[in-house]
């Protein structure tokens, strides 16, 4: 639905914590707005500018899509990652409290998530928001609704996306893309993915949309730059080193990253994931004239942990 009427905020949220280390601070505020079934909450985070810089009347936008396999998760488990994007960047971030499974089966979620995007681009002028410069990203259920997301805003005629962001998603309800070989030492069950998409997809044949299943579309021409951030040991590393050679054999600029030492849960806050995620946006949001090279992002994040990284742009074998 293309008008999403926004409510006046319903609360304002603490600013970040002095231990946080945030390069600045970051205040919050919730809103309401008609998601497919229900209202839903939406998250707004403000980077406070520095004294000496000047305040942009509008600023880049990511919309950044908690975890939880469809099932669980919710807004608050968000919060670290988007003040992390929000003081880093610095940008906008919002954050969205999506319908879940089985009390809200596909399609209710990636409805809900086109909804917030919507009010994004209604509401940019009273949030501070460049609707020309916005992205999406998401870790798990939320990368695949960040991917579904590309395509509704494309077949719909938008708001356009500049840029999107994948982190270890859930891309493949099928399941027929785990490799054997990855089952023993993955850090995610094969049944617990299993039993969320029999909840999120209680109909066979969703199992194929696109919107449900970015890896079976057959239509990928016209979608935003991807970042594709996967971890050595996760279950679903395979569907999505796969649905970025997809992503490039139909033309989409698309940029993989396997992040050594991380796992599927702890990827998202992970310090080489971030400054790539980072890194990324700002070269495609338009705030740097000049894209930071991968041996350059390799001495980044080498100062930052000691964690390697395959920054290569291409598709890890």
């Amino acid at each position: 639905m293309r008008s999403a009427a926004c409510a006046l905020p319903e609360q304002r949220l603490p600013a970040g914590k002095p231990g946080d280390a945030l390069p600045r601070e970051v205040r919050a505020e919730d809103y309401w707005t008609q998601g497919y079934a229900n209202r839903i909450r939406l998250r707004v985070f403000h980077p406070e500018m520095h004294a000496d810089e000047a305040a942009p009347l509008r600023q880049p936008a990511v919309l950044y899509l908690h975890g939880g396999g469809f099932v669980n998760g919710s807004i608050d488990d968000a919060d670290a990652p988007a003040r992390h994007l929000a003081a880093t960047l610095p940008a906008v971030v919002v954050t969205v409290g999506y319908s879940l499974a089985p009390a809200a089966p596909f399609p209710a979620a990636p409805e809900d998530v086109y909804a917030a995007l919507c009010c994004m681009a209604e509401h940019a002028t009273a949030w501070g928001i460049d609707r020309r410069r916005m992205a999406v990203a998401g870790h798990d259920a939320g990368g695949n609704l960040s991917a579904a997301l590309t395509m509704i805003a494309r077949d719909r005629g938008g708001p356009n996306l500049r840029a999107q962001v994948l982190i270890a998603p859930m891309l493949d309800p099928t399941m027929a893309r785990v490799r054997p070989d990855h089952l023993a030492n993955a850090t995610n069950s094969a049944e617990v993915c299993a039993d969320c998409y029999r909840q999120y997809l209680p109909r066979p044949t969703e199992r194929v949309h696109p919107y449900a299943a970015p890896v079976e579309s057959r239509r990928l021409q016209g979608l935003p730059p991807a970042l594709l951030l996967t971890a050595p040991q996760d279950l679903l590393r395979t569907e999505a080193e796969r649905y970025a050679g997809a992503l490039i054999e139909a033309g989409v600029v698309t940029q993989v990253v396997r992040v050594n030492e991380a796992c599927h849960d702890s990827i998202a806050m992970s310090a080489v994931a971030q400054d790539e995620m980072t890194c990324f946006l700002r070269w495609h949001l338009g705030m740097t004239r000049q894209a930071a090279t991968p041996r350059k992002r390799r001495a980044r994040a080498d100062r930052k942990a000691p964690t390697s990284i395959d920054a290569t742009g291409e598709t890890p074998g």
